[in-house]
C-alpha cells in the first residue's frame, strides 16, 4: 500500500503523521518512509536510528521500494495542483492532516477542491486536538456534513509530539505517561487505513 501525507499548510503534523503511520504499518509488514519534503524533517527525525522502519530521501527511494510492502510518503510542503495530480495517481490513499483551527481548515478546503476534481482517494485526519475541545467536534461535524471522508481517530495535542523527534523516537517510545494517549490516536488511525 502506498500512502502519501500532504497539506497545503505547514504545522499540521504532516511529518509527525508520516512517522507514526510508518511505525504502525511496520508492525504489520515491512514499511519504507520516503521523505520527499525539501526540509528533510523525517530524515532528521530518523538520524539517531531508533525508528523501527527505514527512512530514505525521494532520490534514494527507487533503490528500496521493491523490498517493502508499505510505502509512506512525507510529501513536500504546499504541493502544487500538478504535484497533487501525480500523488493521486501514484498512491492508494492521500492522508490530509489538519488542525481544527480556522486557517488550517481553510487551506484544507482548497486542497479538497483540487482533489475532488481529480477523483483522488483521500481522507482527512484531525491533528493537534486540544483537550476537551469543542473546535475539533465542530470541525468534524462541518467536514462530515460536507460529505468528506474523515478518520474517526483524532490526534491529541501533546508536548511529547514536539519532544519525540529530539530523541529520534516515536511518541510510543517517548518517556512520558501521557505519550500513550498520542500513540493510541495513531494506532486507531492505522487500523482505519488497513480496513
Amino acid at each position: 500500500m502506498i500512502i502519501a501525507i500532504a497539506s497545503l499548510k505547514g504545522g499540521c503534523s504532516k511529518t509527525t503523521t508520516a512517522i507514526h503511520l510508518a511505525a504502525y504499518l511496520q508492525k504489520k509488514a515491512p514499511t519504507l518512509l520516503i521523505d520527499a519534503d525539501k526540509n528533510r524533517s523525517a530524515l532528521t527525525w530518523a538520524k539517531p536510528e531508533k525508528l523501527s522502519f527505514k527512512v530514505v530521501s525521494e532520490t534514494a527511494a527507487p533503490k528500496y521500494i521493491k523490498d517493502y510492502t508499505h510505502i509512506v510518503i512525507d510529501t513536500q510542503a504546499r504541493p502544487s495542483p500538478k504535484d497533487f495530480e501525480e500523488l493521486a495517481d501514484g498512491c492508494d490513499l492521500l492522508v490530509l492532516p489538519t488542525t481544527p483551527r480556522a486557517l488550517d481548515l481553510d487551506a484544507l478546503a482548497q486542497t479538497v477542491d483540487v482533489l475532488k476534481q481529480m477523483g483522488a482517494t483521500f481522507k482527512i485526519l484531525l491533528t493537534q486536538v486540544p483537550p476537551r475541545s469543542t473546535a475539533a467536534r465542530d470541525a468534524r461535524k462541518s467536514l462530515e456534513e460536507l460529505g468528506l471522508p474523515v478518520f474517526k481517530a483524532e490526534i491529541k495535542r501533546l508536548v511529547a509530539f514536539e519532544r519525540a523527534p529530539l530523541l529520534g523516537t516515536t511518541i510510543k517510545n517517548y518517556p512520558d505517561a501521557r505519550a500513550k494517549d498520542g500513540w493510541s490516536g495513531y494506532l486507531a488511525m492505522g487500523k482505519e487505513v488497513l480496513r
